[in-house]
């Protein structure tokens, strides 16, 4: 029986990943997604964390990726550090079994581990609320995709000792997500 690895990128799988980021965003008017240069960019930054760029393997087959990274939260004269989640992506051939839901959580699993705090994402309500995401926006974040409403969502992660509630104010993204 096959069953779901979940794992950690590794530089081994920096062309697959590509694959499956190029077949969940494909679209006709571009020939390679914007996610793939996106992930290829922020892999070179200072915002990367190895640990928190999560695969999705089955049969030996990379099928579903989803990434974090580093932004900042604005407040006042004061920055603070969360993540972004994104792109997240399985490969068509793959989806809608559960793959996708398997790897989101375990990125999520490993940025508590790593006593991170807060995550946003601009995503399908309907798909993030199940690890527990809300409008960002009610949290006090805002960010350029304030104006979306409920796509612009935020989780705070479990606190592993007595943690200061999340930080209130405007989320910065690294110089890559502009392109996207």
């Amino acid at each position: 029986m096959t069953t779901l690895r979940l794992r950690p990128e590794d530089p081994a799988d920096e062309a697959p990943v590509a694959r499956v980021l190029a077949g969940a965003f494909a679209r006709p008017d571009v020939a390679t997604p914007p996610e793939v240069g996106l992930v290829d960019e922020l892999r070179r930054s200072e915002d990367w964390i190895p640990e928190l760029a999560m695969v999705a393997e089955y049969g030996g087959e990379v099928v579903g990726y989803a990434l974090l990274t580093r932004v900042r939260v604005r407040a006042d004269d004061s920055a603070y550090s969360a993540l972004a989640l994104g792109p997240v992506a399985v490969a068509p051939h793959r989806q809608r079994i559960g793959h996708g839901t398997a790897v989101v959580q375990a990125a999520l699993d490993a940025a508590t581990e790593l006593d991170e705090q807060l995550v946003v994402v601009l995503g399908d309500p309907n798909f993030y609320r199940r690890f527990g995401f809300s409008r960002a926006d009610r949290m006090g974040l805002t960010s350029p995709w304030s104006g979306l409403g409920e796509p612009w969502q935020a989780l705070v992660l479990p606190p592993v000792g007595e943690e200061p509630a999340p930080p209130q104010g405007e989320v910065v993204f690294p110089p890559p997500w502009s392109k996207v």
